[in-house]
């Protein structure tokens, strides 16, 4: 679904900080902060609404390894 470490890099590119993925997937902050930090896994609802408003900003998830962004 998604990595934290791929969370984390979709943020910079982006230039997002946590509150803006939260407040854009509708999640907590705290949630944000404790799935890219490793700490817990969020249900597979949160991920997939912090997904889509990656996606919706046009990031592109490469497998399980990485992140890019759309240009197209």
């Amino acid at each position: 679904m998604m990595t934290p470490a791929q969370c984390r890099a979709a943020r910079a590119l982006l230039q997002w900080n946590q509150a803006h993925l939260a407040e854009a997937a509708q999640v907590g902050v705290v949630t944000v902060r404790q799935f890219e930090g490793e700490n817990s896994e969020p249900r597979r609802a949160t991920l997939a609404a912090m997904r889509r408003a990656f996606e919706a900003a046009g990031i592109e998830f490469i497998d399980d390894c990485g992140v890019r962004v759309n240009t197209g």
